[in-house]
């Protein structure tokens, strides 16, 4: 059970560390083949290759498909820039502030001409919400997805999909009016585990790489989650601080089946 500094998801949004949560062993996007999804060390060269024929020097290639996503995992350090080669605008350790590794979901790959990924165009977990940037190849691992999540804020329903086949649907609670969930493409960045049981997170909480537009100026700046609840009753309302929840049921389905690096749409 960790102890250190972790994440109380308080309010519905992540906030300052307290010793309320533990750490899922290793990765959560584990590397370990057949595991959830994940193939290990995939063949990146490979899969462009296969799918462009031949590469060019300095050419993009677009990353991932509506059955299957890359994500990047930083090694020891990562540093991002707005474009390949140019200075750095924000850097990552290989362990995030609540100390689980620090995930990319990747978008595509500057090849040199034998289509090996010179850089990755990821998305990060940082404001505004959807940024992408460039982190050099070498300072990451990749790994596949084959899982990918929606939530439907109209119909307040989460949906998990593996290998392109829906194999969870449930009803959750959103944002508040005043307090909306965020709507785009985003990604899970991290899995956290309350010690706690019966708290409002429920049996975990599955971190994901937006920020609430309005909590600004809150701790770590307004995180999102999806989450478990101990207020059954507010599932499929519109209750929360953006934070989104489903019965506690799905969630530990949701939990072992979406690692890190797994896409999230969020539409209205």
């Amino acid at each position: 059970m960790f102890t250190g500094p972790s994440p109380l998801i308080n309010g519905d949004t992540l906030l300052p560390p307290v010793r309320a949560f533990a750490i899922i062993p290793a990765l959560g996007l584990t590397l370990l083949a057949g595991c959830g999804g994940t193939e290990k060390r995939p063949d990146v060269r490979a899969d462009i290759a296969a799918g462009s024929g031949t590469c060019a020097e300095g050419s993009f290639h677009r990353l991932g498909s509506p059955r299957l996503a890359y994500a990047a995992i930083v090694r020891s350090r990562a540093t991002v820039s707005r474009r390949p080669g140019t200075r750095a605008f924000a850097g990552f350790r290989r362990l995030n502030v609540n100390r689980v590794p620090t995930i990319f979901s990747i978008r595509g790959a500057l090849v040199d001409a034998g289509c090996n990924p010179r850089s990755y165009l990821v998305q990060i977990p940082k404001r505004p919400n959807g940024v992408t940037a460039w982190v050099a190849a070498g300072q990451v691992e990749v790994a596949k997805v084959a899982t990918r999540i929606v939530v439907d804020l109209s119909e307040r329903r989460v949906m998990l999909y593996k290998d392109g086949k829906l194999v969870l649907s449930s009803k959750a609670a959103i944002g508040a009016p005043a307090t909306p969930t965020p709507t785009g493409r985003f990604y899970v960045n991290q899995r956290l585990i309350p010690t706690t049981k019966g708290g409002p997170f429920g049996p975990g909480a599955v971190g994901v790489s937006a920020f609430s537009n309005v909590l600004t100026g809150w701790t770590q700046g307004g995180p999102i989650a999806i989450h478990g609840t101990n207020a059954p009753w507010s599932i499929g309302k519109a209750v929360s601080n953006g934070c989104i929840r489903i019965p506690n049921a799905k969630l530990r389905q949701l939990f072992s089946e979406a690692l890190s690096g797994t896409p999230v749409l969020i539409r209205r």
